[in-house]
């Protein structure tokens, strides 16, 4: 199996970001190798697109395919090799009694001898190296998507860091708002200290999500930075919107999807593989034929005389009928393991599915239900709370509310993306050309 060459650049839209939300990128090959990007700016914008330049081929993980390739180059070419030739001397009747005491008696022999391999044994031996050298594009390409997947949520992750930063700082404003509306009313003898304490005291709480925001922030970016090798971030933000979040096919739709994926893949190549060396047993069945040449030197009056031998190992048949039936055996069992990955990726991609569809719902139903009520409450509550038409019990509630929304309509955000990035490793689908759902950008 050979990937689409979109496969190979399916994840740059792993977040679905609108394209207005990145700067724009010079067009690359998808199957080129990736130059390493050039290092950011202290306080630029990092994209998506920067981080998988990043990888490339510099990721060790890729690089050692290289080596291995290498490997089996060497290895094939050993086996594209020919019995050698073997020369020899031989030396008879010397050091004897008698008449052939010492060297006197000596007859030499010069020769030459060799295999004649039958049954196809050095195509059988090629095919089965160069199997293996094929083989080795899919296990790159399926490491390739991993990486690139595993680089999407952990950018996926710095974006996430970067709105919980975004919402403590919202919960600090609306509850400055509080403060200051609870220290007229305290001015005023209209409530107690206690209220604007307690102001304060949630005031210092967002402070202090906002400060685990920013640690966990820098935890995120070193984490990305890691993939490629990067101790200190040279980016301190990333560019994206985790409710941009496509429309998608049903699952049986994409179930269709499923045959380009490399872990399915691979078994096309082993079935090569298990082929070669099924013909490789069968051919051990057919006896080779070691023969020999030579010239001797008869010591009674030095005559020469020409030499020669053919032989035959008896029984090869036999010996081969183990090797055959386990490399059968092996063959066999390759249509039940893609049997049973086929499922696992379908049951993988349908619960992907699902938690996208849901967190999708989610995501629109509390922007276009929600958050507008939400809006509305906030500002007649603190209104009221001006007023003294309620308690800052009141006040705090809805303010706490407020937030837990917000968070929700981003842990469900979040959550769709991750599911978009398991559809996709999967799938090596881009969806980012599709309609997005209406879900809108609102904190």
């Amino acid at each position: 199996m050979r990937l689409r060459p979109a496969a190979l650049a399916a994840l740059t839209a792993a977040l679905c970001f609108p394209a207005q939300a990145r700067p724009p990128l010079a067009p690359t090959s998808p199957t080129a190798p990736t130059e390493t990007a050039a290092p950011q700016r202290a306080g630029s914008v990092f994209t998506l697109d920067d981080a998988f330049a990043r990888i490339g081929d510099a990721h060790p993980d890729l690089r050692l395919f290289g080596g291995q390739r290498r490997v089996l180059e060497a290895e094939r070419d050993g086996a594209a090799q020919r019995p050698a030739l073997v020369g020899g001397v031989s030396v008879e009747n010397i050091f004897g009694s008698g008449a052939l005491s010492g060297v006197k008696g000596a007859e030499i022999t010069l020769s030459l001898a060799s295999v004649f391999e039958r049954g196809g044994k050095l195509d059988a031996r090629r095919t089965f190296a160069q199997s293996r050298i094929d083989a080795l594009a899919v296990e790159r390409e399926s490491r390739r998507l991993d990486l690139l997947a595993e680089t999407a949520r952990r950018y996926l992750a710095v974006l996430a860091a970067q709105r919980r930063i975004e919402l403590a700082q919202f919960d600090i404003g609306q509850r400055k708002r509080s403060v200051e509306a609870a220290r007229v009313r305290l001015q005023a003898g209209a409530s107690p200290e206690s209220g604007l304490l307690t102001a304060q005291a949630a005031q210092a709480r967002a402070e202090l999500d906002r400060a685990r925001g920013e640690r966990s922030l820098l935890a995120a970016r070193q984490h990305l930075a890691a993939l490629w090798g990067e101790r200190d971030p040279d980016f301190a933000t990333v560019a994206g919107d985790p409710y941009a979040l496509p429309q998608i096919e049903d699952a049986a739709a994409l179930a269709g999807l499923l045959d380009r994926n490399p872990e399915l893949g691979r078994f096309v190549d082993a079935r090569r593989i298990g082929e070669a060396r099924v013909r490789l047993a069968q051919s051990q069945a057919s006896p080779d034929l070691d023969w020999q040449v030579g010239l001797r030197r008869l010591q009674d009056g030095n005559d020469m005389a020409l030499i020669g031998s053919v032989s035959m190992p008896l029984g090869a048949r036999a010996r081969a009928e183990p090797g055959i039936r386990g490399a059968q055996a092996e063959l066999a069992l390759l249509d039940i393991e893609r049997e049973a990955k086929g499922l696992s990726l379908y049951s993988t991609l349908v619960e992907a599915h699902g938690r996208y569809r849901v967190g999708a719902l989610e995501v629109a139903r509390l922007k276009d239900d929600v958050l507008p009520r939400m809006v509305r409450a906030e500002k007649a509550a603190e209104y009221a709370y001006r007023a003294g038409a309620i308690s800052y019990l009141e006040l705090a509630l809805l303010q706490a509310e407020s937030v837990a929304v917000r968070t929700q309509r981003l842990d469900a955000a979040l959550d769709a993306q991750l599911a978009l990035i398991e559809i996709q490793r999967l799938t090596g689908e881009s969806f980012l050309a599709a309609s997005p759902i209406p879900a809108g950008a609102t904190r």
